[in-house]
């Protein structure tokens, strides 16, 4: 099974910008928003927010990182999309259509494969943190955060990026035990890839498909 990585934070606050170590061909990145890389650079991308486009790049992909950013665009645009729709109906499509997403990732592609998902964070009254989505299903019947394992929040202090890899009480910021020595760590995705692999021991372990299997 792949393995997707949940990477939440403010706009601007490095979230795209931790892209910027990878080197062409090392990465794939399905551009959600279609905007321009914060960094100078060629890596490429696709853009696209359409569901099984998406699907066939990551099955067809060469490469074993990929990255959706901005991947609350793909519920907002459908949102604005399905705006003048009444009912409920429309909502419960669109947390069904991410969920299914994050399921392709996790049943469907290799167990090398890592899929980031990078977005914005919203809190509520309270000042707790979490994956902004479109409507209640994905945060009341789901809980997008349990889908992860992996969940990094960036930071900005003094002009220093960074992403916190343990919760602070407030947030849904989580990592496997031993997988970083620190609760902040510098934002530079291709180091979290290298450390994710490493700890999962990914290129040791033949990259199978569940369907191979069943």
């Amino acid at each position: 099974m792949g393995i997707p990585v949940l990477i939440i934070g403010e706009s601007g606050s490095g979230k795209s910008a931790s892209m910027r170590n990878f080197k062409k061909g090392e990465v794939g990145i399905i551009n959600v928003a279609n905007k321009p890389l914060p960094f100078k650079g060629n890596l490429g991308s696709f853009a696209t927010d359409n569901y099984d486009r998406i699907k066939e790049i990551m099955h067809k992909a060469k490469t074993k990182s990929l990255v959706v950013d901005d991947a609350q665009y793909l519920m907002a645009n459908e949102f604005m999309r399905r705006s003048k729709e009444t009912g409920y109906q429309k909502f419960t499509d669109i947390g069904k259509n991410f969920w299914d997403l994050i399921m392709t990732v996790i049943n469907e592609l290799p167990g090398d494969i890592i899929v980031y998902f990078l977005g914005h964070l919203e809190r509520d009254a309270d000042g707790h943190e979490k994956f902004k989505t479109v409507g209640k299903m994905l945060d009341e019947k789901i809980t997008t955060e349990g889908l992860f394992s992996i969940v990094l929040k960036t930071s900005v202090q003094d002009g220093k990026y960074s992403f916190s890899t343990q919760t602070n009480g407030m947030d849904t910021v989580k990592s496997p035990i031993g997988l970083f020595e620190e609760t902040s760590i510098d934002n530079d995705l291709k180091m979290v890839d290298q450390k994710i692999r490493e700890y999962y021991e990914l290129d040791k372990t033949p990259a199978v498909k569940k369907t191979e299997v069943q």
